[in-house]
């Protein structure tokens, strides 16, 4: 993964080190881009916890496709990475108190979010999707197949996720937890149905958790386009993250990037 993240960086050097040099010259009127280059650090939030776009190992290590994004543009910088893990419906406040220089952590891109924060992306697409035990639930192709009363639903607190089970599914009972680990043990443990999250948590659930017979839909139930969530007073630095993501996907590195951490599995090993 290291080999592929530094292939990354020197794929695109020519580019970035054009921008970077305008950086240094020009953030009179680009704030966190002047926070970023004086203190010398990026600083990303994450909720550390949503595998395999953000998780942490055994040995507290933050690790994921995601943070090797973040370190890329840090590199990119000439800047270290500082990763601040934080509880998911807690990211946007601290983005917008400044504590953080950006939102790399499986943010999906909504009109309500955009009109508090810039958004670049998306650099992955995703949908929601059912984690559960039950055949029953598995087998569900829209959101009206598990309308119902008797049946309870975990999301996580402050996703889109959480949303849409109010929006459309008020019928059903609605329990939110802080972490995926959290809402997924209580799916292991009878506590709730099912859990409704991002359709690449469930699938990685159940590979991590072989043994439990958890069981998922077979194709995502909505559309989820994830974004990297940014300030909305540096349009400097919007423009530097947005060019650099296109200079990703246009060279293929992202797509590749991508692919890595998607199939090759090896990284589960390293979680708790």
């Amino acid at each position: 993964m290291k080999r592929l993240l530094a292939y990354v960086v020197v794929l695109i050097t020519m580019f970035m080190l054009t921008a970077c040099a305008g950086m240094q010259g020009a953030t009179a009127n680009s704030p966190v881009l002047d926070r970023i280059t004086m203190n010398g650090e990026l600083v990303v939030g994450t909720a550390a916890s949503m595998p395999p776009l953000n998780m942490t190992t055994k040995d507290g290590e933050i690790i994921g496709l995601e943070i090797d994004l973040a370190q890329a543009m840090a590199d990119s910088m000439g800047v270290k990475l500082r990763l601040e893990a934080i509880q998911f419906h807690e990211l946007l406040p601290a983005l917008e108190a400044g504590r953080i220089d950006m939102i790399l952590s499986g943010m999906t891109i909504t009109p309500q979010r955009n009109m508090k924060v810039a958004f670049v992306g998306p650099y992955f697409k995703s949908g929601k999707a059912i984690l559960t035990k039950l055949p029953t639930m598995a087998q569900a192709q829209t959101p009206e197949d598990i309308h119902d009363p008797r049946k309870s639903i975990v999301t996580l607190r402050g996703t889109t996720s959480e949303q849409f089970v109010k929006d459309y599914l008020p019928k059903v009972k609605l329990v939110t937890a802080n972490s995926y680990d959290e809402a997924i043990d209580m799916v292991i443990n009878n506590e709730v149905d099912a859990l409704f999250a991002d359709y690449t948590i469930c699938v990685v659930t159940i590979f991590r958790y072989p043994k439990e017979k958890l069981l998922t839909v077979v194709s995502p139930l909505t559309y989820e386009p994830l974004g990297i969530a940014l300030p909305d007073n540096d349009s400097l630095f919007v423009n530097w993250v947005d060019n650099y993501l296109k200079t990703l996907e246009d060279s293929g590195a992202l797509e590749e990037l991508t692919w890595e951490w998607f199939e090759n599995p090896g990284w589960m090993k390293r979680l708790p």
